[in-house]
């Protein structure tokens, strides 16, 4: 099994509603700070489930969604049909969307699943789809060192925090912790160090930089910004 086929496969991510809720609310204020003007135009491409959008759509102009899997789709247009500052998009309206036209682009816990070829073409498309000056943000990008037990206890940190601790522990014992350790140890999720990251965004058209703080709750894992110039 790769980490391609658990992803649009039947997986649990979250181990109950209170931690899908906690985890979006979290990176939806992470995402809301970096946010450039009250006008912008942002796309967030992958974004799964996106329970924060009507949060982050306040704070901007326009937000377009944008995720593969159709179910999720699916449910993004049904969560967000009444709100005329959410476009969701699929796939050739994405492609679609004219070039130079974005202000940011969002790339949360997207890279790990995608090979490096797959990054590099990913990170070209933003290139051409963002203004110039705009950002790009590419986030929870995993460090080498970073191994399935400090992702656990990440999330036992935040379960803590989150008031889903007991969930938390059942969760990891019963599926995740075990995925995990497999698929990681078989380098099914692609990791980047620091020169890794700034080389791939500099020879695309980014001046880039490391932030301190990761969107979310996994603070061993980073958060890039970048802007296109």
């Amino acid at each position: 099994m790769s980490w391609r086929d658990l992803w649009y496969g039947e997986h649990a991510l979250y181990v109950n509603s209170r931690h899908r809720a906690l985890y979006y609310a979290d990176v939806g204020k992470d995402i809301a700070t970096l946010i450039p003007s009250t006008d912008a135009e942002i796309l967030d491409y992958c974004c799964g489930e996106a329970l924060a959008a009507d949060f982050l759509a306040e704070k901007c102009g326009r937000l377009y969604l944008y995720d593969p899997i159709p179910k999720i789709e699916a449910s993004l247009r049904a969560r967000y049909k009444a709100n005329p500052k959410i476009d969701v998009l699929d796939k050739a309206t994405l492609e679609a969307l004219p070039d130079s036209s974005l202000d940011m682009m969002i790339l949360n816990s997207v890279l790990q699943y995608l090979s490096r070829d797959e990054c590099s073409a990913l990170i070209c498309f933003a290139a051409a789809k963002l203004k110039l000056g705009g950002r790009l943000i590419v986030a929870d990008i995993i460090p080498p060192h970073v191994d399935a037990l400090s992702d656990s206890w990440a999330l036992v940190e935040f379960a803590y925090r989150g008031g889903f601790l007991l969930a938390a522990l059942r969760g990891l014992a019963a599926t995740f912790f075990a995925k995990y350790r497999r698929m990681h140890g078989n380098r099914g999720l692609t990791t980047f160090a620091i020169p890794e990251v700034q080389r791939l965004l500099s020879t695309r058209g980014f001046e880039a930089r490391r932030i301190e703080r990761n969107i979310g709750h996994n603070q061993a894992r980073m958060t890039f910004i970048a802007k296109r110039v």
